[in-house]
């Protein structure tokens, strides 16, 4: 079996590191890409890679894949939920971003799918290969990633159209009333505080539906369904009704609170996602449990010392 794999050089890379673009390219740091480089498995127009180089247009990169798997090690805690010959529906783990970006070089959802040696679809932009949805480097919960091109092209539509359905439990601040209702408001940057998010007149529809799941002291369980699915889009939503995330300190959550539950970021996990089989167009549903520490904070609350 050959464990090869040819990448042209994009327009966009041209000029970069080539640690730098194939960490982009391939979901992997550039540590790992380094190791990878040092060990002579990544090769440039069939001469071995040099760290420093700099990338031209037209040329080749070859990447050993078995070089690859060894250079990154999978992401403790991220389990498989789903696996087909189309998509992989994972368990994302608080701290693992969906891909590489500007000014993140930690662990990715797609380095470790591929450091398991999953097959990815190599549809969309180089670094985001195969992603069709994103969740937040802080919320944890069901993922799904394309492995084919065909669902890589259905899927960006199902999501553009609204045909997934993505189902979150979030813990908010007190107790809500009415115990079930919708949060219709748009979003956009923050006018005068550029690093979030905001409730901002001229921004982009954002429509949150909840339904209340469970009173606890101080707190209230809920089911979220998001029709849109804007950045920061329930931590945000909540804010604005006074009922911010437990655990979100970034948008008014009690602090001393959180230092109570030993909570580290938002309660705020990604519980279930329904959708059509992009091949066989049947309907399914695949659910996400939760991670230890979002278990232990409604254990602490609903069994009070």
């Amino acid at each position: 079996m050959n464990n090869t794999r040819f990448l042209p050089v994009p327009d966009g890379l041209v000029g970069e590191r080539i640690d730098v673009a194939l960490s982009r390219m391939l979901g992997l740091s550039r540590s790992a890409v380094g190791k990878m480089i040092e060990a002579g498995q990544i090769e440039v127009d069939s001469v071995g890679a040099k760290k420093g180089q700099r990338l031209e247009s037209d040329q080749m990169i070859s990447v050993n894949m078995q070089a690859r798997e060894k250079a990154s090690a999978p992401v403790v805690g991220m389990d498989i939920l789903y696996d087909d010959e189309d998509i992989v529906v994972v368990n994302k783990p608080v701290g693992v971003a969906a891909h590489t970006g500007p000014g993140w070089d930690g662990p990715t959802v797609i380095g470790n799918l591929e450091a398991a040696g999953y097959r990815i679809s190599t549809s969309g932009p180089p670094e985001r290969q195969g992603i069709v949805h994103r969740l937040d480097v802080g919320t944890s919960g069901a993922m799904v990633v394309a492995k084919s091109e065909l669902a890589y092209t259905k899927l960006k539509h199902a999501f553009k159209d609204r045909s997934v359905d993505k189902i979150y439990h979030a813990l908010v601040s007190g107790h809500l009333e009415p115990a079930k209702g919708t949060i219709d408001a748009p979003i956009a940057r923050h006018p005068s505080k550029e690093w979030r998010m905001g409730i901002v007149a001229t921004g982009r529809q954002a429509i949150t539906h909840f339904e209340v799941l469970e009173y606890l002291p101080g707190a209230t369980l809920v089911q979220v369904e998001l029709e849109t699915g804007r950045t920061h889009q329930i931590r945000v939503h909540f804010s604005s009704i006074n009922a911010p995330l437990i655990g979100d300190t970034f948008y008014g959550a009690d602090e001393r609170k959180a230092q109570q539950l030993g909570l580290e970021r938002q309660w705020l996990h990604a519980m279930e996602l329904k959708l059509t089989h992009p091949r066989t167009a049947v309907r399914m549903s695949v659910s996400a449990p939760y991670p230890p520490d979002l278990e232990r904070v409604l254990e602490q609350l609903r069994n009070p010392a």
